[in-house]
């Protein structure tokens, strides 16, 4: 096992285990004074917890779309007719469609009810259940209603991941690719644990300086404004690592139209991106204009279009971007 430690303000900190099995220690990070553990999941996922506690499962419709208002207010019903305290506990039990949702839903019920995550996915081990960012998507774009609420404890049960569709794992790379510029170095030589927990050790130490992304936490969305966009506009045919790979080559494009990076640097995103088996290339049909529109709605977008962007400085927020740019960039990307 791995164990990475993420610090929060006021010296408050939370554990993440990493590794084999680890999914079976839950019962020893319960809150002390807990007597019910509602365990919301979907129901497409089979794991077994070892809770000697009185325990039930909340199961929540499976893929993007359960992300929603209507999913919150339907188990925080369910919560209180069941009698759950704010003395009791949430654990998450999923992807990082059920963290996130765990975590809202944790974060609204009685103000607040301590919640474990045990991310059953790459991409809800190294992206969605760490660092306290909840959420659920409105129909206007993605993760638009949310609140930070940090977990007691998370924990990465690699063994879950065996028998991961293909297809979810590479959604998983996409965010892992993300990391490569967040200095994580080259993950090539290590193991796919080593190199989770490499990715949460980064998150973490941004989480630390930034728990609720007043400034520098925003790098960790390198990608994220062109890849939440595409997920919305393709009504999320698109798994998220997908669009975020592809957000990942828009960001580089554009750092280099505004001479922030050179050719050499925009190539190195693209064999990252390739090297993990994901698309450069936007899907066909894109309409550059509606994608310049569902992302002026992006959280981010305070000071116009907004984007994280690679430049002599490292990566970081850059505001202002003249639409005409994006539009040309956009344009000339290839679609696949």
């Amino acid at each position: 096992m791995i164990e990475v430690t993420v610090p929060l303000q006021e010296g408050r900190e939370y554990p993440v285990l990493v590794g084999p099995d680890a999914r079976k220690k839950v019962e020893s990070y319960l809150p002390e004074r807990t007597q019910r553990v509602a365990v919301i999941t979907q129901q497409n996922i089979d794991v077994d917890l070892h809770l000697g506690i009185n325990n039930q499962i909340f199961a929540i419709p499976n893929g993007e779309e359960a992300k929603n208002l209507h999913t919150i207010e339907s188990l925080c019903s369910s919560f209180s007719r069941w009698g759950l305290t704010r003395n009791d506990c949430i654990v998450g039990l999923g992807g990082g469609v059920v963290t996130d949702v765990a975590g809202f839903a944790a974060a609204s019920y009685h103000r607040g009810v301590p919640v474990i995550h045990i991310p059953t996915s790459l991409l809800g081990q190294i992206d969605a259940s760490i660092g306290g960012k909840t959420g659920v998507n409105l129909p206007e774009g993605k993760n638009l209603v949310g609140a930070f609420w940090q977990p007691t404890a998370v924990l990465c049960d690699t063994s879950t991941l065996k028998t991961l569709p293909e297809r979810e794992l590479l959604s998983g790379y996409g965010e892992m690719a993300k990391y490569h510029f967040l200095g994580s170095g080259d993950l090539d030589g290590l193991e796919l644990d080593e190199k989770i927990a490499k990715c949460i050790e980064i998150k973490a130490q941004v989480v630390a300086s930034d728990e609720k992304e007043a400034g520098v936490r925003a790098i960790l969305n390198y990608g994220h404004t062109l890849g939440h966009a595409l997920e919305t506009v393709e009504q999320y045919d698109l798994r998220h690592g997908e669009a975020i790979a592809i957000g990942l080559i828009f960001a580089a494009e554009l750092a280099h139209k505004l001479g922030r990076i050179d050719g050499n640097r925009v190539e190195e995103h693209r064999s990252v991106v390739s090297q993990y088996g994901l698309s450069c290339t936007l899907p066909k049909g894109i309409e550059p204009n509606v994608i310049i529109e569902v992302m002026m709605r992006d959280k981010k977008a305070i000071d116009g279009l907004t984007f994280v962007l690679d430049g002599p400085s490292g990566v970081e927020v850059v505001g202002d971007i003249e639409p005409s740019v994006v539009k040309e960039i956009l344009n000339h990307m290839d679609q696949s």
